[in-house]
């Protein structure tokens, strides 16, 4: 499974990478929403996108618009991760088209039945 982790957190980015890699993931990191969507545009060969919401250039929500108005796209998971936890927040993103809401803090185990509720982990 190829997964794509967009967080201005270098720290979460690594954390992520970290338990991902841990669940047999090759994992591919981008710092904000725009470069997220550039690596997407010229390899859209993911399974899923990780997104935080507060970012710089382009937010979470905004990649994640994006991603659901591009068909290209279709066949990619999407998934908040995200210490937005208010309930306004999370029906925003789910109506936007998120597949899953993950809140931070997190650990490994939390990111393997989020994966698995979305049938990328057996």
């Amino acid at each position: 499974m190829r997964l794509l982790i967009v967080d201005d957190s270098k720290t979460m980015r690594s954390i992520l990478s970290a338990y991902a890699r841990q669940l047999a993931c090759e994992t591919v990191e981008a710092e904000d929403g725009r470069l997220a969507l550039d690596r997407l545009e010229h390899d859209s060969d993911f399974d899923a996108v990780l997104i935080d919401w507060d970012m710089p250039n382009m937010n979470g929500l905004e990649l994640l618009k994006e991603i659901r108005g591009n068909p290209q796209f279709d066949g990619i998971k999407a998934m908040m991760v995200t210490s937005q936890s208010s309930f306004d927040r999370v029906s925003q993103a789910l109506t936007i088209g998120a597949d899953d809401y993950l809140m931070k803090p997190l650990d490994e185990a939390m990111l393997a039945d989020k994966l698995r509720l979305l049938g990328l982990l057996n």
